[in-house]
């Protein structure tokens, strides 16, 4: 029996333990993922139809954006082998720093002023946008709860290494931020407002260039090819545009449903954030050139905000 279908009935087995063991995050992780599905074809029926609005094209056109920024930060990998550890965590704490403001200044700030001007009241526009922030952390947790994270251990690694767990995980974490970053682009465009979508779309696309670095040169460390590497760290970058059609069909319906789009971005963007990249940056001991890389990217994305909103 290969390594194959030995790997496929234990992950089974233990998506089931945890579905029994959690109930209600698996129930709402099914709940969330039709949501999506049907967001998604909402989307591409508009598609389908010509009923493309401005707002929609500003949105396909920012997660087309931070996909070629995530292929353009990978394509150096073809060449490095390699960046000094503490670099590299510097990258990914400058584009955590940048996430980090840009669910504030781009996403929550316009979230409540758009929630305060259909509600009439600064409590129930909270209320609002903590809804969206909810629901998007409830997406984000049974995605990581119910998504296999062992992977076979038998390729360029060789047999018996962790390192090619660890790095896949961390490719599929990078892929998986890309979703809510863009369900951000595409809600943030989705009313045809450019203060509020440039400033989100440029800070994001910034930030997609070191990450996809990040992954093709973990993989090149873990024994990869390079240029299998970079296709992966490429592909890494799909679920932008996907995540975008996902924002802007969230936001095309009711009023009510753009700043809840606005906080469920958000609150996805900072569950990944804490939950993944920020624990990456501090695994290597390298806290400190993370946390200044944070502190850089943070400030640059305020000063974005301000200057092109």
């Amino acid at each position: 029996m290969d390594n194959a279908s030995t790997l496929s009935p234990s992950w089974s087995v233990q998506l089931r333990e945890q579905i029994q063991a959690r109930p209600l995050i698996a129930l709402g992780l099914l709940l969330a993922l039709a949501a999506v599905l049907l967001l998604l074809l909402q989307s591409l029926t508009l598609l389908a139809t010509g009923e493309i609005t401005a707002g929609m094209r500003y949105g396909l056109l920012g997660g087309a954006a931070g996909f070629a920024a995530t292929a353009l930060g990978a394509l150096p990998a073809l060449f490095l082998r390699a960046v000094p550890q503490r670099v590299e965590d510097a990258m990914l704490g400058f584009a955590a720093g940048m996430m980090l403001a840009a669910s504030a200044f781009s996403l929550l700030l316009p979230g409540l002023e758009a929630a305060e001007g259909i509600t009439g009241n600064g409590f129930l526009a909270a209320a609002v946008v903590v809804t969206g922030m909810t629901l998007g952390v409830l997406l984000m947790l049974g995605l990581d709860q119910f998504t296999p994270h062992e992977h076979d251990k038998t390729g360029p690694c060789g047999p018996g290494h962790e390192s090619c767990a660890r790095v896949w995980l961390f490719v599929f974490a990078i892929a998986l931020h890309n979703l809510p970053e863009g369900m951000a682009i595409g809600v943030s465009f989705s009313q045809g407002d450019m203060t509020v979508g440039l400033p989100l779309t440029t800070a994001i696309a910034l930030q997609d260039i070191p990450e996809g670095l990040a992954v093709a040169l973990a993989m090149c460390a873990a024994g990869f090819r390079p240029s299998v590497a970079v296709l992966v760290a490429i592909a890494s970058g799909l679920l932008e545009p996907l995540g975008a059609l996902l924002g802007v069909g969230l936001a095309s319906g009711m009023a009510i449903a753009y700043p809840v789009g606005l906080g469920l971005a958000a609150g996805a963007m900072l569950f990944v954030v804490s939950h993944e990249v920020i624990p990456e940056t501090h695994r290597n001991g390298h806290q400190t050139h993370a946390t200044l890389g944070l502190m850089v990217g943070f400030a640059l994305m305020m000063t974005l905000d301000t200057a092109l909103g």
